[in-house]
């Protein structure tokens, strides 16, 4: 953006119960860092052992004891997240946040997260996943009642009012990896 100059931000684990992670939120944006994100995942690597703490409620807190700073989702992914109750714990955090929220998004990869559930996309079918996840997103979150019928989600009568607070919606940052990926960012993201 013109005119805007370079801002930093800082990744936190959601790894902390709140009594000592309240206080890492707080210092983030003490320091000035613009904004600090949370991983999106049910576990993560060499941590699947360790504690880890939900994003959605992480954020909620977060934004509640923060007043500047923007929070943000680093990455949230169709792995485990269905569009449509994932745009209302969206609309939800924006809300909380007064409009400081940014939605990392990305097409989800391979390992814990991908088959917790079950069995893992192929990598052609977690591409064209993501386009849908990421295009009914868009609508959900721009749109009062969304309609769609689609090759991995359904969203019947979906309402989102009031909306969100940040016009059109939440930013999407949008992590891009390929041609298709990147098409996807280019016409969705903000970052």
């Amino acid at each position: 953006m013109a005119g805007e100059g370079l801002r930093f931000g800082v990744v936190l684990l959601p790894q902390e119960r709140w009594a000592t992670a309240r206080e890492r939120w707080q210092r983030a944006e003490a320091y000035g860092f613009d904004h600090a994100w949370t991983y999106d995942h049910l576990a993560w690597r060499t941590l699947a052992d360790e504690p880890w703490f939900a994003t959605v409620p992480l954020l909620a807190a977060a934004a509640a004891v923060t007043q500047r700073i923007r929070l943000g989702t680093w990455v949230a992914s169709p792995n485990f997240r269905h569009p449509v109750p994932f745009a209302k714990d969206v609309m939800g955090l924006d809300d909380v946040s007064g409009g400081r929220l940014l939605l990392g998004l990305g097409a989800g990869g391979t390992g814990f997260d991908a088959e917790v559930l079950g069995e893992p996309p192929t990598p052609r079918e977690r591409t064209r996943r993501f386009a849908e996840f990421t295009g009914l997103l868009d609508r959900l979150l721009t749109e009062p009642v969304t309609e769609h019928a689609g090759e991995f989600y359904q969203a019947h009568g979906a309402r989102m009012i009031p909306g969100c607070v940040q016009r059109p919606r939440v930013p999407f940052v949008v992590a891009a990896n390929g041609p298709r990926a990147m098409a996807l960012a280019a016409r969705y993201g903000q970052g």
